[in-house]
């Protein structure tokens, strides 16, 4: 019997090699050699192995989909030129031959080249499922396009561009085997709820809302200490004495959820990481509209367990406002849904805003949807800042409690007129709202590098991981930018170096460092990297994302990136 395994698999392919070696054989030849190594080399580092090779191509196979998907990445930001490879990606069962891999899955890589112009990096839908909540880059949907020897037309996507900070993409900065810190006493992780086998239709939405919801009510108590939902997120099913470890929790929260008509049923354990015994366990039937009631009441039983009797006032004082009606918090949850993949495609983007408007149009007075909406619109190109400002407001004046709308409004107000007095409230209110929430607590770090307090950003940061050793990339990327504001370049090559994978806005800081150092030549292939993973990556980029108080921190950044060859505008 044959061997098979799932893989995903990449077909590197050399642009035009047969007019290259024409032209000058030897000359191509050794130029081929380099380049196959240079992608070569990105294909082990990211845990891959080359199983078959051409003069002028490379199939590699991985365990992991993001990882053959960064490699590709990798492999084109590190070649002379971003147009020397097409890329074709794919996730399918394969079979094992010897050291080869065959079936369809590897031909189905193979040909996706012949879709893709040079420098293109193409993936199947079917990689694109795989990666799309984790992405580290945004993707163009081809639509579906015939193959020569593949039966069915395939759906196929375009890698764009890294993506930029995103609430809801799961880039983690650390592997989950690492140890976690010291296992604080009054301590809770609540993992991914799972739909019940016997749900009706498409359920996740709301076990993944559900999930978001019951992790913020608990990070809103001050006397417990939960991991965040990336940590979670990131370390996946397991034992819960392991699982502990890793998160640094003493008590493991999980459950399911099932959806029939207009009821709902929670299956829920607490479990200690102590020894994995039940604490205690429950199945809880409501009709939907009670669902907010059931999330109070799980929330008051954990914080009751975890650290002893919390008054119920302490709670109620802590939670976000309700919505009147709960068709809205549907909608809500189904704009979340699409909200996570939102930076993924344009299309979720579109859908995410429907989803929030219709939230809206249902409960007028219900905060969240306003704020979320905001958050997906400053996606498209027709953002309009001083609208969202106003609906901002709007989110704010019906519930001040929301933690999420306070920062985001700290921001609005600098882009929208540079008043650093009014942000430092807000982000002070947000943190005062949450303070057991990892990835608010490191996005508010942004504001005081950006007002002049690096120091207390990097003060945040490091009590940000001590909640959540796993925060995404674009969280902890902040560390990049404390160090430089501090005139400490060294370290931000270093804080750099640590991260799993280099964001557009890393690259201008390492960059404008390696100038400052006197680097040129290492500056300047830092900014040709960031070039061929975005072209339209410029100045203009950089001033639209670094809302420096002092302006001239921010004109220096900008001359040494420009030094490096960024150029001003993306007309380049």
């Amino acid at each position: 019997m044959i061997d098979r395994h799932i893989a995903a698999i990449m077909f590197a392919d050399i642009v035009d090699s047969s007019g290259a070696m024409a032209r000058d054989e030897e000359g191509a030849v050794s130029s081929f050699i380099d380049w196959l190594d240079t992608v070569r080399a990105r294909v082990v580092a990211q845990g891959g192995r080359v199983f078959n090779t051409a003069g002028d191509a490379i199939l590699a196979e991985f365990p992991s989909a993001i990882n053959a998907l960064r490699a590709a990445m990798e492999a084109r930001s590190g070649l002379p030129s971003g147009d020397l490879f097409r890329f074709g990606l794919h996730v399918d069962d394969v079979m094992i031959v010897e050291d080869d891999l065959r079936g369809d899955g590897v031909n189905i890589a193979a040909r996706l080249q012949s879709a893709a112009e040079p420098g293109d990096i193409v993936v199947t839908s079917d990689l694109y499922q795989h990666v799309r909540r984790k992405s580290p880059c945004t993707f163009d949907d081809l639509g579906e396009v015939a193959f020569k020897g593949i039966e069915e037309p395939l759906r196929i996507l375009k890698v764009r561009a890294p993506i930029d900070r995103h609430r809801f993409q799961v880039s983690p900065t650390r592997e989950v085997e690492v140890t976690a810190p010291e296992i604080h006493p009054s301590s809770v992780a609540v993992m991914p709820f799972k739909v019940a086998s016997s749900a009706d239709g498409d359920q996740e939405f709301l076990a993944e809302g559900l999930t978001d919801d019951l992790t913020l009510e608990l990070s809103r108590l001050k006397s417990i200490f939960v991991s965040s939902r990336t940590a979670a997120a990131s370390s996946g099913p397991g034992d819960p004495v392991e699982l502990g470890r890793v998160l640094g929790v003493r008590y493991l929260v999980s459950g399911s959820i099932r959806k029939a008509g207009d009821r709902i049923r929670v299956n829920i354990t607490l479990s200690s990481t102590g020894d994995g015994t039940v604490v205690w366990s429950d199945r809880i039937q409501r009709p939907f509209d009670e669902i907010m009631d059931v999330l109070d009441e799980i929330t008051a039983r954990i914080a009751a367990t975890v650290s002893g009797r919390i008054e119920q006032q302490t709670i109620a004082r802590a939670r976000l406002k309700r919505p009147n009606d709960m068709t809205a918090y549907e909608h809500y949850l189904r704009g979340v849904d699409h909200h996570r993949l939102g930076g993924v495609t344009d299309d979720h983007i579109h859908k995410a805003i429907q989803w929030f408007e219709k939230a809206q149009q249902v409960d007028p007075n219900y905060a969240r949807p306003y704020a979320m909406q905001v958050c997906a619109w400053s996606y498209l190109q027709d953002f309009d800042i001083a609208v969202a400002e106003k609906k901002l407001a709007k989110a704010l004046s019906l519930d001040p409690s929301d933690p999420e709308a306070n920062r985001i409004m700290g921001i609005v107000r600098i882009k929208l007129n540079g008043d650093y007095a009014a942000s430092r409230q807000y982000h002070e209110r947000a943190l005062e709202l949450a303070p057991n929430d990892a990835y608010l607590m490191g996005r508010c770090a942004a504001f005081y590098v950006f007002a002049g307090e690096s120091d207390k950003a990097l003060a945040l940061l490091e009590q940000a991981e001590t909640l959540d050793p796993f925060l995404p990339v674009w969280v902890m990327e902040e560390r990049v930018a404390a160090n430089y504001a501090l005139g400490r370049y060294e370290d931000v090559l270093s804080a750099a170096r640590e991260l799993p994978f280099q964001t557009r806005r890393t690259r201008v800081y390492v960059a404008a460092s390696l100038v400052a150092l006197g680097n040129l030549a290492e500056a300047q292939e830092e900014i040709r990297r960031g070039l061929t993973e975005d072209p339209s990556l410029s100045a203009d980029y950089i001033r639209s994302q670094e809302l420096y108080q002092d302006q001239t921190l921010l004109d220096t950044l900008i001359s040494r990136a420009a030094q490096a060859g960024l150029p001003h505008d993306a007309s380049g």
